[in-house]
């Protein structure tokens, strides 16, 4: 069983990675299926160097695996439950009072 520690460590990690919208939607494809970087670049239109940035953190964080298949690596979603948890997430209706987010970088958005 987990720790209460161990828990927020989990949560703190998973929240940093959805922080930034470019490793949000790099865990929504590899929800989806597994895939190459060349294929997930263009996919999410940004640059190579920009994708292995963003892969690395998401390697560090443990919500992605690298799996060598000769001379490409192929990426995908460290463990199933991630994809489930991404899927329920993205369920949630929220009700936003942009009184209270008006510094939010996305218009109308916390």
């Amino acid at each position: 069983m987990l720790s209460a520690s161990t828990h927020a460590d989990v949560l703190i990690r998973f929240g940093h990675a959805l922080s930034d919208p470019t490793r949000a939607r790099i865990l929504l494809a590899l929800s989806e299926s597994p895939s190459y970087p060349a294929e997930l670049a263009t996919l999410l239109d940004v640059s190579r160097s920009k994708l292995s940035n963003h892969l690395s953190c998401l390697r560090g964080c443990g919500l992605v695996v690298a799996v060598p298949e000769g001379r490409r690596t192929r990426y995908e979603l460290a463990d199933p439950a991630i994809a489930h948890a991404l899927r329920d997430l993205v369920e949630l209706v929220l009700s936003v009072d942009p009184r209270y987010c008006k510094a939010a970088p996305i218009a109308g958005c916390c």
